[in-house]
């Protein structure tokens, strides 16, 4: 005999209320063109992200989660760019001049492609097409750390 046979059988009662779901009544799915499109519409926008999120009939939850995850994807699309170890967006004051004929200027050989030069204090470093990020970057923290 099982537990639900020794409780007392009562008859059920008539259903007093009725709710009727309409809608979807499914999870909605947002293309990534429309979560960047909110997203920046509540970065733009000067309202509170409740009111954006209401309008566009999200949670504020929902819509600061896609907020929090475009700062990763933009940060991880930063590092990516700088060589994979810089973080945050630097500049460098940058001048094109013709070259000074009395600086002494050590050969170089690259079959008559551009070439950048980059001079920090007295030294001048050449950079030929097609060097790798990483490797840029490593010269020119030693020079910069040289330079000090």
């Amino acid at each position: 005999m099982s537990d639900t046979e020794l409780l007392p059988k009562s008859r059920p009662e008539p259903a007093c209320r009725l709710e009727v779901f309409t809608g979807a009544g499914r999870r909605r799915a947002w293309t990534a063109e429309q979560k960047a499109q909110i997203v920046s519409e509540s970065y733009e926008s000067g309202e509170k992200v409740s009111a954006v999120a209401r309008r566009h009939g999200l949670t504020p939850q929902q819509l600061f989660g896609w907020r929090r995850d475009a700062r990763r994807q933009a940060g991880a699309r930063q590092r990516i760019g700088n060589g994979g170890g810089v973080s945050g967006a630097a500049f460098a004051s940058v001048i094109v001049a013709e070259p000074n004929a009395a600086a002494p200027m050590a050969p170089c050989h690259t079959d008559g492609a551009a070439i950048i030069e980059i001079v920090i204090g007295a030294t001048t470093v050449r950079v030929a097409p097609g060097i790798d990020a990483v490797t840029l970057a490593t010269v020119l923290r030693a020079v910069k750390v040289a330079a000090a």
